[in-house]
């Protein structure tokens, strides 16, 4: 399916602020970027590198007022997720060393604290995609996802004690879960069609049968309409912005997706 993505950002600056973007979406086996558009106001030079997740961010000084940017991106993208159950599990010694990172212990994803409850949420499932399938149950039936929560830049610890939270804390927990049961886990941020209501989203995936695949247990059911944004370990790899000086917030931010009825010329 073809959809079309944007977002507009609006800060009021009061000093000279250096920021990281994160707001390009790349191409890969899952989407393709067919026309993109990325604007500042004012212009400013900007410059891009990947980081170590193979995200595009984007480096530049936003001068004092009114600073605004704008994205839109035409992109082919699946409109059904991969499903496997009985796809085992990955032994750790087989994994690729790309994939080790995504084991370990994060600010936001204290795996190693959910060793225990891991175990008694997966008992009886097999090893590997049945496993994850039982920890995305278990955070659907026994935490709130509540888009509008007072809770939020929550680590796994905090969600599960609060029982409530957005997507990227219930993402957090999804993720530490994994990784207590040695299964690699990294976080996805992006659009999904159709979100309600609509803004950025973050999912996971999970790291079985050799490949990583779609875990998302803020929606009833797993569906298409993604598009990825961003990869990483917890939120902090995954910010659409970081800024650096006097703490500021968006004075406005506006996110669409809209599916394209034709393929865009």
């Amino acid at each position: 399916m073809w959809l079309r993505t944007g977002c507009g950002i609006t800060f009021d600056v009061s000093v000279a602020t250096p920021f990281i973007l994160m707001l390009r979406p790349r191409s890969g086996i899952q989407q393709w970027v067919a026309r993109e558009s990325y604007t500042l106001k004012p212009s400013v030079p900007a410059i891009e590198y990947t980081d170590n997740f193979g995200n595009l961010c984007q480096r530049l000084v936003a001068p004092p007022g009114e600073f605004s940017i704008h994205t839109t991106a035409d992109i082919l993208t699946v409109d059904c997720i991969d499903v496997n159950p009985g796809v085992p599990f990955e032994d750790v010694q087989n994994l690729p060393d790309s994939v080790l990172t995504y084991l370990l212990p994060t600010r936001y994803c204290e795996s190693d604290k959910f060793i225990d409850l891991g175990r008694e949420i997966v008992a009886g499932a097999t090893p590997g995609y049945d496993q994850v399938a039982a920890i995305v149950t278990w955070i659907r039936d026994n935490i709130s996802f509540n888009p509008y929560s007072t809770y939020f830049q929550l680590s796994a610890v905090e969600v599960n004690e609060r029982r409530e939270g957005v997507c990227r804390e219930l993402t957090h927990l999804g993720i530490a879960l994994c990784r207590g049961m040695c299964i690699p886990a990294r976080m996805v941020v992006g659009y999904l069609h159709k979100l309600e209501p609509m803004d950025f989203h973050a999912w996971f995936e999970a790291y079985v049968g050799g490949r990583w695949y779609t875990f998302d247990a803020t929606q009833p059911t797993l569906k298409g309409g993604r598009v990825t944004v961003a990869y990483g370990r917890d939120a902090a790899d995954v910010a659409i912005f970081n800024q650096f000086g006097p703490a500021l917030y968006p004075k406005e931010m506006k996110v669409n997706v809209e599916m394209l009825d034709v393929e865009p010329k």
